[in-house]
């Protein structure tokens, strides 16, 4: 198996898929409008050195509606103009671990990368302090990364 790792760009608003010395694939994302941190409560991206520590969601269908790492039975529709304001977990989730002193705490503040019913703003920061990506994407990228891959958050 390749060495398998992920690099989110925040300047560049990209997530890349690497194996080995080879860049597979670059998908635009979302990350945090409110910048990049590691407080509590602060709805920062973390930046810095992290893992995958778990991956919620591979049985489910595409746009299904995640609250507290559960399947609500909700699929997300663009119809329901509600789901269209709020700021939905859909499809998978790639929950998020700190290997660095500075951000030990993402587990904890749970943060992932997952789809979204706000793929209009994918490309620019937009979230909460998670990684959105488009519910394609997301499903794709989730076969793709084992448990345990290497994920890097950088801010240049």
């Amino acid at each position: 198996m390749q060495d398998i790792r992920l690099r989110v760009s925040i300047p560049d608003q990209t997530l890349e898929f690497w194996e080995g010395d080879t860049l597979v694939k670059a998908y635009p994302i979302s990350t945090s409008k409110f910048g990049v941190g590691t407080q509590p409560g602060s709805l920062c991206t973390p930046p810095g050195r992290l893992r995958v520590a778990r991956k919620i969601g591979s049985d489910l269908p595409k746009g299904a509606v995640l609250k507290e790492r559960q399947w609500t039975g909700s699929v997300w529709s663009l119809e329901d103009p509600y789901q269209e304001e709020a700021d939905l977990i859909l499809t998978r989730i790639l929950w998020l671990e700190g290997l660095d002193p500075e951000n030990t705490n993402t587990l904890d503040r749970y943060i992932y990368i997952h789809g979204t019913n706000q793929e209009h703003l994918i490309g620019q920061p937009a979230s909460h302090g998670c990684v959105r990506m488009s519910n394609s994407d997301i499903a794709e990228l989730f076969d793709r990364v084992p448990e345990g891959t290497e994920v890097t958050i950088a801010t240049a």
